[in-house]
């Protein structure tokens, strides 16, 4: 999902023509500030080299007329970003930050593709030169806490996540990711809030919806659990192992004859999962 978090550039542009070109891209990319990695296993494509191709014309006749504008390299940097190509990004990205240091957007956006990169030393530092220039943004603590997350600093990435949510409650990725660092420490009341909270906000992704049923199954309630993995197939529907689960949780509640479909949809989907197949031996399939 798209980070739902508007970036600074869109409060600075002033001048017509800078505004028009710059706003152009801008709702190319559904905000100034973009969401290389959004809810794992989501399936959503990316189609902003497509979309995105006439808006860095327009940012490039921008920075031609005038080479000194910040704003206008940040914005070309995420469009370049999210089409795939990092290494023109950091181009333009560290161009930005050149002409103006305390530009704390620019350093969490070269900091978001960094993490793609896998660069996440140089990511950390940029997410927390970013933090030091702006404490209020949260795109800056959502990239860090997944870092923290990453190297299973599990007390650092709640407290940023944490923070990324109180400063934009409408953050699903964030929920998410925290909901995930509640579960793996058996907090499955406080996971099961976060969950919801994120399918709240992306009701159209099944990750929230697959990991608060594992939460439910975890507190030994199957009834709900079934509820949210038959919304994650559909969400899914080529996605295997959310098909064994739902299967496990339909196997909980002696149905097994939806315990058998749902265990057959995931041999369809992935013939050697031994978890189906020794599913659909004790369903009697």
């Amino acid at each position: 999902m798209a980070d739902p978090v508007t970036d600074v550039v869109c409060r600075r542009w002033r001048s017509g023509a800078r505004v028009a070109a710059l706003l152009a891209a801008a709702l190319l990319t559904g905000g100034c500030s973009i969401n290389l990695g959004s809810l794992s296993g989501s399936g959503e494509k990316d189609d902003a080299t497509q979309a995105g191709s006439g808006s860095i014309s327009s940012l490039s006749e921008t920075i031609r007329n005038n080479p000194n504008d910040a704003q206008a390299y940040n914005a070309r940097g995420l469009l370049l970003a999210q089409g795939g190509k990092s290494e023109e990004a950091l181009g333009d990205l560290n161009k930005a930050i050149n002409l103006d240091p305390a530009y704390a957007h620019a350093y969490a956006n070269r900091a978001l593709v960094y993490r793609h990169t896998r660069r996440l030393e140089l990511a950390m530092n940029d997410y927390n030169r970013a933090i030091m220039l702006d404490a209020g943004y949260a795109p800056a603590f959502l990239g860090r806490g997944l870092i923290y997350k990453a190297r299973n600093q599990q007390a650092e990435a709640i407290e940023d996540l944490g923070k990324a949510v109180s400063l934009r409650p409408d953050n699903a990725e964030a929920y998410y990711n925290r909901g995930l660092l509640y579960q793996s420490n058996k907090q499955h009341e406080l996971a099961i809030g976060d969950f919801t909270s994120a399918n709240g906000l992306a009701p159209q992704q099944a990750d929230p919806l697959y990991a608060r049923a594992l939460s439910y199954l975890a507190l030994d309630k199957p009834k709900e659990a079934a509820s949210d993995l038959d919304e994650a197939v559909q969400a899914a529907p080529m996605n295997g192992q959310i098909w064994v689960t739902r299967g496990q949780a339909y196997e909980k509640l002696g149905d097994k004859a939806k315990a058998a479909a749902s265990y057959t949809r995931a041999i369809d989907i992935r013939p050697k999962d031994e978890a189906a197949r020794n599913g659909m031996a004790r369903v009697g399939g």
